[in-house]
């Protein structure tokens, strides 16, 4: 099942996503006003609907980030062996881990907006994992079934300010500069990802392509040290890294700028589209 957060009319929604539209399961589930809220009482209460006429059309609707309101965005850094490699870096023996902020994302179709304050505007395709069930301390083993789905996400960077300091707060949390969409996949349609590729195009043309099973840390690994840190709780995010092919590490350098349209693609679950405009003064 395909699951979105999404505002129709002035109201914030999510629904299931369907080849006739979305099936509006804020008025549905009245006791789960947020997705986020949805996951925590279990994905399976959408099966019951999942026969019904779509309530909007996809165009009628403005797509939000899968999840607007989660606890907690945790991202992955240098987690694959071409991106560490363009870099210069080596590869640490624990995962480089930094936070996002809810109001840095917007929804597939949303405009991704190249800051005032800088002309590196950088894109970063990744598949982002949405935890389903809450768990402290959780086993690799047991990693997997506490994640509620998948969905594709552009951690784009604002290079210049990344570079600040060692730490990357300032590049990865500019408003508007991250995007997360278009809507999560449940993990019953995704049992193995590792079998996911990831695609990223700038104006069609692509620019990293990666299978996930390159990631260095992968998903279970990345549950399991996370969650040993703080409690992952339904609706938290994990973005688990970008691949080799950022426009930094090009000659000549490749940044977004006004007018590019910049796509992510996971395979089995679909395009993140959004074009980039600049701030104005």
């Amino acid at each position: 099942m395909k699951f979105a957060s999404f505002t129709h009319a002035g109201r914030a929604g999510y629904g299931l996503v369907t080849d006739g539209g979305i099936i509006d399961l804020t008025r549905r589930f009245p006791e789960a006003p947020t997705l986020r809220t949805f996951i925590a009482g279990g994905l399976d209460r959408a099966a019951a609907v999942a026969g019904a006429p779509a309530d909007f059309a996809l165009s009628e609707v403005t797509l939000a980030p899968v999840i607007p309101d989660p606890d907690k965005i945790v991202c992955v850094g240098l987690n694959y062996h071409d991106h560490v490699n363009e870099t210069g870096r080596t590869v640490t023996p624990n995962p480089m881990l930094f936070a996002r902020y809810a109001g840095s994302q917007v929804g597939a179709g949303t405009a991704l907006v190249k800051p005032l304050e800088s002309d590196e505007f950088d894109y970063e395709g990744e598949l982002a994992v949405i935890i389903g069930k809450a768990g402290r301390r959780i086993s690799e083993a047991d990693a997997l079934s506490h994640v509620a789905g998948y969905a594709c996400y552009n951690d784009a960077s604002v290079r210049d300010w990344q570079r600040h300091t060692s730490q990357f707060m300032p590049g990865k949390t500019f408003a508007a500069t991250g995007a997360f969409g278009p809507w999560m996949v449940s993990a019953d349609e995704i049992p193995d990802p590792t079998r996911l590729t990831l695609a990223t195009r700038l104006n069609g043309a692509q620019v990293q392509h990666t299978s996930v099973d390159l990631m260095i840390t992968p998903i279970p690994t990345l549950i399991a040290y996370t969650s040993t840190i703080l409690p992952l709780l339904p609706g938290d995010v994990i973005v688990s890294g970008t691949p080799g092919g950022v426009g930094a590490r090009r000659t000549p350098k490749l940044f977004m700028k006004d007018g590019d349209v910049v796509e992510v693609e996971v395979s089995g679950i679909g395009v993140l589209r959004n074009p980039i405009v600049a701030e104005l003064a």
